[in-house]
């Protein structure tokens, strides 16, 4: 399963519609030639041009149409072409309905004598073997040995009003004296506009040979005859690569700049760097996190990183009709191209599969066991098939744009099957995954239902990358005992400091809501999470006042908390009873007018929630498991650069309490009490012990920028 891609995320497209006089065109033989060279070379051939539907393809061949069908039905590696030039180039055969192009070919068999008539004048000579059982139409095919390829046979073939052509040492072909691979495609380009410029043709045998004489571009297979390598002439246009096949193909496309060179570092993520959100495409709110990181890495404007990303486009499908089309469907993007400079390669993918990938796989199944909470592990067989085929289009997604000897990046437990896939057809490329998340102990990971598959594709990678040291040691606990074991390293990832105390330095605190006399805000950010535990932070401040009646009426907990990905159910229960036990709290203690939680269900600028950081006296983290944390850097990054003091409160169990230490107010989230207690500390504490407290933090802020992180995790890859 997990190495096929599902049918809703990858379908063999229909044929374009004929280019116009700027299109591109790619004529083609096909033994030895389109469907020559190794498999993995014609795979990636074939979803280049998929990838690219203005490049039309026309088939140059001297198979019978008969023979094209059944390779059409039979190959799934062979390209959809667009025109069919068969039988050495006596049939030109439009393939949306396969219509015989008959102006055209009559044009070409002008003069054909007929079957019966040529092979009987050629009775005299024993030495040709008529190719009997192959459907011929508008030739006649023999074997013939190359000593008996006579003047007195190329006479008697003149004589009847016709040409041949011999290839292969063995296959002589009689003619209509105007037909061959050469005219057909020159009466079809002028039929159809197509400039010589904008053709680029590839052969391997003799026949080819006409091909060649068009004045287009050309490529010479290096396990071409001979004869024809000599019979064509040196020149700028036509491209000799020492390869085989489909690959020399993609060698002459790159060459001429039709489809993208690979890439020495490939980024894989599953997501872009821009989203889709009313209408248009939207950037990151926040200048932090993966997407920021990744996009100032890869900057075309600092020059210091050839590589593309590639990420997942959920689009909807698009029907591509022809005119005998009966409306199958083709999966391709609908959208406008995103509005960046960045070197992307994007993978569309359905919405019903993204949502049993994402929102069913990812978040009901892999999620719990990374939070350390196997007993929500929610298993569907038919979620985690569309997580396997959205790896495995990943995995030929990244092997089609990573160059030889290429490094490859990847990004979380989301593409988690790419390296055992990717590591057999690859073994010249370097893999690394970094883990935006905890690593769950192995006793955990093995609650997942496929923990033996996901352990045997991790085992598959040269490096894996984790913020601390504890998850990092999870991971090389899980693959003890495996065949080969990645390296692995530990990088925090930190802020954009600078940007961060920029936008601090910008506002005020008027900007904020203000405080009232001796109020005390506390503050959270975070999206809707059970791992986050807002849940736990509602009755712990519940707990709080009813322990502590000077601060009713002064306390405030403002919680910032925009909703999941639309489509993700994981953290509905979540929702409801977070909304519940606010709704309690604030019957309870409601006066003035005023509540002791302010709940903003919803994204916020990154401006207004540095406003937010800057009114706050208490930052506030409670995750029962986290990644990194960034949210409680801006948060000290702000108050520094500002010259304002405050108090956070942090998990344990957040990747930052590993660098912050005690620096911070640690707490527990799964201990009531020590919330209450925690966060009671940090209320209470006077003008100068937050100063003091600031200070510490801020000196603990040591994390290396995220672009300097970013090309030293490249380098500990590429070292391995």
């Amino acid at each position: 399963m997990a190495n096929k891609p599902s049918p809703a995320l990858y379908r063999r497209p229909a044929a374009p519609e004929a280019p116009t006089m700027g299109g591109r065109v790619l004529v083609s033989d096909l033994d030895g030639t389109l469907l020559g060279g190794d498999e993995s070379a014609r795979r990636r051939l074939r979803r280049a041009l998929e990838r690219h539907p203005a490049i039309t393809v026309v088939f140059a061949t001297g198979r019978s149409l008969a023979s094209v069908r059944t390779i059409l039905e039979r190959d799934p590696l062979v390209p959809a072409p667009r025109w069919i030039v068969a039988d050495v180039g006596a049939s030109v055969v439009d393939a949306v309905g396969l219509r015989h192009a008959d102006a055209l070919e009559a044009r070409l068999r002008a003069g054909w004598p007929g079957a019966d008539r040529v092979r009987s004048a050629l009775r005299r000579f024993p030495e040709l073997v008529y190719q009997e059982g192959v459907v011929q139409d508008g030739r006649c095919s023999f074997f013939l040995s190359p000593e008996h390829l006579t003047d007195d046979l190329k006479a008697a073939v003149a004589e009847l009003g016709c040409s041949w052509t011999y290839s292969a040492g063995c296959y002589f072909d009689v003619l209509p004296e105007h037909a061959g691979k050469g005219p057909a495609v020159r009466e079809l380009a002028r039929m159809l506009g197509w400039r010589p410029s904008a053709l680029l043709v590839a052969g391997d045998s003799l026949n080819d040979l006409s091909l060649f004489g068009l004045g287009a571009h050309g490529v010479i297979m290096g396990n071409a005859e001979p004869a024809l390598s000599a019979g064509v002439p040196a020149g700028a246009r036509v491209h000799r690569p020492a390869l085989d096949g489909a690959a020399a193909i993609l060698s002459a496309l790159e060459h001429l700049g039709w489809i993208p060179r690979p890439s020495p570092v490939v980024i894989g993520y599953h997501r872009p760097p821009l989203h889709w959100s009313h209408g248009r495409w939207r950037s990151p709110a926040s200048p932090n996190g993966i997407l920021p990181t990744l996009t100032s890495a890869l900057d075309p404007r600092a020059g210091r990183l050839d590589a593309v990303w590639a990420a997942a486009l959920v689009t909807e499908p698009a029907t591509v009709a022809g005119p005998n089309d009966t409306g199958s469907d083709a999966t391709r993007p609908v959208l406008p191209d995103p509005p960046t400079a960045l070197p992307l390669a994007l993978l569309p993918v359905s919405p019903e599969t993204w949502a049993g990938y994402f929102h069913g796989a990812c978040k009901e199944t892999l999620w719990p066991a990374l939070m350390s909470m196997p007993g929500l592990i929610r298993h569907d067989p038919g979620h985690w098939a569309h997580f396997e085929a959205v790896n495995a289009a990943f995995a030929d997604h990244i092997d089609d744009h990573a160059a030889p000897g290429a490094t490859v990046w990847l990004h979380d437990y989301n593409l988690w099957l790419v390296p055992g896939l990717l590591r057999p057809r690859r073994p010249d490329l370097r893999i690394g995954l970094f883990h935006h998340t905890p690593f769950p102990p192995p006793d955990t990971f093995r609650r997942l239902p496929a923990s033996e598959q996901l352990r045997a594709s991790l085992a598959q990678l040269d490096w894996a990358g984790f913020h601390t040291a504890p998850y990092a040691e999870n991971f090389r606990r899980l693959l003890a005992g495996a065949p080969r074991v990645p390296h692995t390293g530990v990088h925090p990832l930190g802020i954009d400091r600078h940007a961060v105390e920029a936008r601090a330095r910008a506002r005020t605190r008027a900007a904020a809501c203000p405080a009232d006399g001796d109020d005390v805000l506390v503050l959270s950010v975070e999206r809707l999470d059970y791992a986050k535990a807002p849940v736990h932070k509602v009755r712990a401040l519940a707990a709080l006042l009813d322990r502590e009646p000077a601060l009713r009426g002064r306390l405030r907990f403002r919680l910032i908390c925009p909703p999941p990905e639309p489509g993700i159910r994981a953290y509905d229960t979540t929702r409801a009873e977070l909304e519940e036990t606010i709704r309690q709290l604030n019957s309870r203690w409601r006066a003035a007018g005023r509540q002791p939680v302010d709940y903003i269900p919803r994204s916020l600028p990154f401006p207004r929630i540095v406003d937010h950081y800057l009114a706050a006296d208490v930052f506030w983290v409670t995750s029962l498991a986290d990644g990194m944390n960034l949210t409680a850097q801006e948060y000290v990054a702000s108050l520094a650069a500002t010259g304002r003091s405050g108090a956070l409160v942090l998990s344990r169990h957040a990747g930052v309490a590993e660098h912050l230490h005690d620096a911070a107010l640690l707490t527990d989230p799964g201990s009531l009490e020590d919330l209450v207690d925690t966060l009671h500390r940090a209320v209470t504490m006077t003008p100068d012990e937050r100063r003091n407290h600031t200070t510490r933090l801020a000196a603990r802020l040591t994390t290396p920028t995220p672009d300097t992180w970013a090309h030293t995790i490249l380098s500990a890859i590429r070292r391995t």
